[in-house]
């Protein structure tokens, strides 16, 4: 079942057009999704409140890399899609190579463009073509003190106080 929640873009376009043919809303969000954790969970879950169908792009190794440093993600890619689409939250997942997730974006046509609140509703990648069409972008309140940053940083720190 975890495996059928994966796609590549070509199928997901397929099916997406085909919800929102039978009037299905259509949520997008993306993320590193490294070291899942509640904080990641809950902002899924809310996301999903906001319409009928969440798809969740993931992104690359690569890309991780270029944007969050050398030493990560921790988990790789195979493994955060496994795990993100394990979720009942969640009903498509999509790994994307680039930086952003524009392409996957402009692809899908999503109804709802979510990030976390921590992002400035302006500056969210996708915003200004998925208003274009009518959509609507949203934000989700995360949850506090939560960040897989700081969680790597308590693992090195016990770990380093336990030598």
């Amino acid at each position: 079942m975890i495996e059928q929640k994966i796609k590549n873009l070509k199928e997901l376009r397929k099916i997406i057009l085909d919800l929102k043919n039978k009037g299905k809303k259509i949520v997008f969000t993306n993320g590193c999704f490294d070291l899942l954790h509640y904080g990641h969970v809950k902002y899924l879950e809310e996301a999903k409140k906001k319409g009928d169908i969440l798809v969740v792009a993931i992104n690359s190794d690569n890309s991780v890399r270029r944007i969050k440093g050398k030493n990560r993600p921790v988990i790789n890619e195979k493994n955060r899609l496994m795990t993100v689409a394990g979720l009942e939250s969640v009903d498509y997942v999509i790994l994307f190579k680039e930086e952003t997730p524009l392409k996957v974006i402009t692809a899908l046509k999503p109804n709802i463009l979510i990030k976390g609140a921590d992002w400035d509703k302006n500056r969210i990648v996708g915003r200004d073509f998925v208003l274009s069409y009518g959509g609507k972008v949203e934000t989700v309140r995360l949850v506090k003190g939560l960040s897989t940053t700081n969680l790597i940083k308590k693992i090195a720190k016990r770990f380093q106080e336990n030598k």
